[in-house]
């Protein structure tokens, strides 16, 4: 009887590209360069149109940011990083995930740029550094319009951990 080694289902894959992704990182590294990895997987890995993630001080004011998928036009249309307290203000507040269906619609929804990328469905996960939260992971936009699920929150909550780790040895 032959027993499989590697289970071919989907979260098996994922979780592969995500030891190969994480493995691209050169052992001695910038922070930047170490959280580009981790948003760069984070969109992949999400089938997500846009991805970022947000680091953020003792104060909670955003000190870091890298992106994943947006343009450099896009980029320059944010003019500043976000603060966080918009819809993305309870996950850094509480430590918990957020998934919005809309994030236009959100009541918390405010001070989007002009040139802002137009963003829908939304799901964030804190990132913790020192057992407080210190910014927050996201991705926008799933491919085709489905819904984000239970599985892409696990795997940006495996990303979030490894934030955490250059974060942590980094920044604080």
């Amino acid at each position: 009887m032959r027993i499989p080694l590697l289970r071919r289902d989907p979260e098996t894959r994922a979780l592969r590209a995500l030891a190969q992704g994480l493995m691209r990182l050169p052992p001695k590294h910038r922070p930047d360069e170490a959280l580009q990895v981790v948003a760069d997987l984070a969109r992949r890995l999400t089938a997500a149109r846009y991805a970022a993630l947000a680091v953020s001080d003792n104060d909670d004011r955003t000190i870091g940011f890298v992106t994943s998928g947006l343009s450099a036009e896009e980029l320059r249309g944010l003019k500043t990083p976000p603060q966080g307290h918009g819809p993305l203000g309870s996950l850094r507040a509480d430590g918990r995930a957020v998934y919005i269906e809309d994030v236009q619609q959100h009541e918390r929804a405010f001070g989007f740029p002009g040139r802002h990328p137009q963003m829908r469905a939304l799901l964030g996960v804190p990132v913790w550094a020192h057992n407080r939260v210190r910014g927050s992971l996201y991705v926008t936009n799933s491919a085709g319009g489905r819904h984000f699920t239970d599985r892409d929150e696990r795997l940006l909550v495996t990303l979030a951990r490894h934030a955490t780790k250059v974060i942590e040895q980094d920044w604080y």
